[in-house]
């Protein structure tokens, strides 16, 4: 792996904590609650391989971890974040404005945002985009006009479904995971609304209008530890849970993914987007910490490498939708380059 070459400029910046970044022997990373266990993974098996100390890994969430991240230089500030989505451009300028300008974007690979329940339930789930919109949206049509979301249990938007109280735990607004979802699966699901379909209305009214979920109790913001939503499935077989696929499928023996419009969640759905919730995943790099902080440099090595991200890899059996092999090589070299993001205006 290359180091960057810093510039004086930055390393100006370093300087003031280069020795307490001395003292600091343990990376750190924060971000995405669903790339924290391919993190963890990754650290474990730099610990294990070169006899260092794991990095520390924290849950933010994607929003959380951009913010820390792009606080500053120096061995107070995290070394990586991992995030479920693409950086955006107001975090890019927040990384500038506090003299973080030098960050690489590394593709880790794929992942599905899943809609999972406990396999206890009495009910053979499969759902469209369209009803899970009218269970968890704000507001929906109702006799013709724009209110307040009316529906109280699944069988009010499709008596198919069970006559159960809509109840799903699901990702804050701090997470790149609901942001996805939202994108993917609530503003898809509005569009297939005859409401909305026939009534004209634009991207842009979609976004304004159908971006946020209902606040009065069937949506429940389970915040960041996806592990919380897992047991409250195990403990209310009629409640659904919403977050990225490598927690379902860690814990396939308890919980089983709900078909999103007749696509189950599984490797192969997601690789080719045939299941339609499916998003790439990112890890952020600080590159003026290379060099500087002990063992990052080792350790984004152990990140990208084909032990962990390849077909057969570490990362794949916890869940991971790997890169095909020419686009492992290219994120490779760009990482081991050094490759300056620039956000997209």
């Amino acid at each position: 792996m290359k180091s960057l070459h810093i510039t004086a400029s930055v390393l100006a910046m370093v300087a003031v904590s280069a020795t307490a970044a001395a003292a600091r022997d343990q990376v750190r990373v924060v971000g995405s609650s669903t790339v924290f266990p391919y993190s963890q993974a990754a650290a474990e098996n730099f610990a294990n391989a070169t006899g260092m100390s794991a990095p520390v890994v924290e849950s933010t969430g994607t929003g959380g971890g951009m913010k820390i991240f792009c606080e500053g230089i120096g061995e107070g500030f995290p070394d990586m974040t991992g995030a479920s989505r693409a950086m955006k451009k107001s975090e890019y300028d927040l990384c500038v404005q506090n003299g973080v300008t030098d960050v690489t974007e590394v593709l880790i690979g794929y992942d599905g945002l899943s809609i999972a329940v406990s396999r206890a339930t009495t009910h053979d789930w499969a759902l469209t985009e369209e009803q899970i919109y009218l269970a968890l949206a704000a507001q929906v049509p109702v006799d013709g006009e724009w209110k307040d979301n009316p529906y109280k249990t699944w069988s009010d938007i499709d008596a198919a479904l069970p006559a159960t109280p809509i109840l799903a735990y699901g990702p804050p607004p701090t997470s790149g995971t609901r942001d996805a979802f939202v994108e993917l699966t609530m503003h898809d699901g509005c569009k297939a609304l005859p409401f909305v379909k026939d009534g004209g209305f634009d991207g842009a009214w979609v976004t304004e209008n159908c971006s946020r979920m209902r606040q009065d109790g069937p949506f429940v913001e389970a915040g960041e530890n996806d592990n919380l939503i897992v047991q409250r499935l195990e403990a209310d077989p009629n409640a659904v849970g919403i977050f990225g696929y490598s927690f379902l499928y860690e814990n396939l023996d308890k919980l089983q993914g709900i078909a999103i419009n007749g696509v189950e969640p599984n490797p192969e759905t997601i690789a080719s987007f045939e299941y339609g919730v499916a998003r790439p995943i990112f890890v952020y790099i600080k590159n003026a910490h290379r060099g500087v902080i002990p063992g990052f440099n080792e350790f984004i090595q152990e990140f990208v490498s084909d032990t962990a991200l390849a077909a057969g890899g570490y990362q794949q059996e916890r869940g991971l939708t790997v890169l095909a092999a020419d686009k492992l090589v290219e994120v490779q070299k760009n990482t081991a380059d050094a490759v300056k993001f620039e956000a997209i205006e």
